[in-house]
């Protein structure tokens, strides 16, 4: 079983709620209940008890949760001193990431990295792909969330194909019922962040024949949301952003499926740093599980 199963089952135990235990791991309550089903069917007894107003442990779940914790606790001691060992036991990690993994991903990724090297610095440079790229090429970034693939100044690592979506108010239904067609968007406006005009949304939108002028900008994701719910327009953003979706908005595919491509970038000068070897390690196993 995997740590991060016995991290989620530790912290139900503790806060007695899928809900609030998404929330301190960052990942969604269909997720916690999936980890925690997981671990009950290969274990052949249920860990929890639950009705209406409380969820308890089981007696089975009471007498394996200290083993857990025990698991736990040797987990963080062994990532710290083998941190001693490789040289890790101090020193600043620098990392590029656009808006949405700034909210998506992050924060789990910091938060698992200052558990296993909690002497570590680690700072972090929100801007645009190229502004990201460029950084990492110049030495300026360690690490980058980018566009993929990226040019031959960076070294670069494929990590999902993240599919664009197209924000309505509430009440909005395609003429479909399901997916956004060349038919809903006549006199439409959309709302975008100006550096996703340079990128894979650009295209998404040349493809669909949405003309400039029908495009109007906003500073973040958070701001297009709350501009597509006023009415102000539609808005155009990928899965990731969508993490945290909230308000009087839905989400619709396009007719035609359209993806931005993220990668992980990292100087090459630097990809044999201990450092941020461990946290490009970090970095892939926290979003292999973020995303299953």
């Amino acid at each position: 079983m995997k740590i991060f199963t016995y991290q989620i089952f530790a912290s139900v135990a503790e806060t007695g709620s899928f809900k609030k235990t998404a929330l301190a791991l960052n990942i969604t309550p269909s997720a916690v209940s999936h980890a925690i089903a997981n671990m009950e069917n290969e274990l052949g007894f249920p860990l929890l008890i639950r009705n209406r107003s409380e969820m308890v442990l089981s007696q089975g779940g009471n007498e394996l949760l200290p083993i857990v914790e025990r698991l736990l606790n040797e987990d963080r001691q062994i990532h710290s001193r083998a941190a001693k060992l490789a040289g890790l036991a101090g020193g600043t990690v620098r990392i590029g990431a656009i808006s949405s993994v700034c909210i998506a991903w992050l924060p789990s990724i910091i938060r698992h990295f200052k558990k296993r090297y909690p002497e570590v610095n680690i700072t972090v440079f929100q801007g645009s792909f190229k502004e990201i790229e460029q950084g990492v090429a110049l030495g300026r970034l360690d690490l980058g969330f980018s566009a993929y693939p990226a040019s031959n100044r960076v070294e670069s690592t494929f990590l999902i194909d993240d599919e664009i979506k197209c924000l309505t108010q509430r009440d909005f239904v395609p003429k479909n019922g399901h997916s956004i067609a060349q038919a809903d968007l006549t006199n439409q406006h959309f709302i975008l962040q100006r550096a996703d005009y340079d990128s894979d949304t650009k295209a998404t939108l040349d493809e669909l024949d949405v003309k400039p002028q029908a495009i109007n900008y906003s500073i973040d994701d958070q701001s297009i949301l709350a501009m597509v719910e006023a009415g102000l327009g539609w808005g155009i953003l990928p899965d990731l952003a969508l993490t945290r979706l909230s308000g009087e908005v839905r989400a619709f595919p396009f007719e035609k499926h359209y993806f931005r491509h993220l990668g992980l970038l990292t100087n090459p000068s630097s990809s044999t740093d201990p450092l941020v070897q461990a946290m490009k390690e970090e970095i892939l196993t926290t979003i292999t599980e973020l995303m299953q």
